[in-house]
C-alpha cells in the first residue's frame, strides 16, 4: 500500500485548531494530487492572521506560493502563528 499522507504540524496557539486525534502538534493528513498548503490551511480553518510562517520540509513557502504549493505524501507542512518577544 502506498503512503498517501503528509504530516500538519501547528505551533503556539495554532495548535488548538488541531482535532483531538492529534499527537503533541502533529497530525498526519491525506493528501492526493490536489491538496495545496492554502487547502490544508482552509480544511482546518486557520485564520489568515495566525498563518505566519509556514514551511515545507523545512522550506518556506511565501503566501503567493501557498495556493500552487501542492504536499506530496511524507511531506511535512509546519505552520507558526506571528510571535513576539522581548
Amino acid at each position: 500500500m502506498t503512503n498517501t499522507m503528509a504530516t500538519l504540524k501547528l505551533f503556539a496557539s495554532l495548535s488548538h485548531y488541531l482535532p483531538a486525534a492529534a499527537v503533541d502538534n502533529r497530525l498526519d493528513i491525506p493528501v492526493d494530487a490536489e491538496t495545496t498548503v492554502s487547502a490544508v490551511i482552509a480544511r482546518f480553518q486557520l485564520p489568515e492572521a495566525l498563518v505566519h510562517l509556514v514551511l515545507v520540509n523545512g522550506v518556506y513557502i511565501p503566501p503567493e506560493d501557498r495556493p500552487q504549493r501542492r504536499l506530496e505524501p511524507g511531506d511535512v507542512l509546519a505552520i507558526w502563528p506571528p510571535v513576539a518577544g522581548g
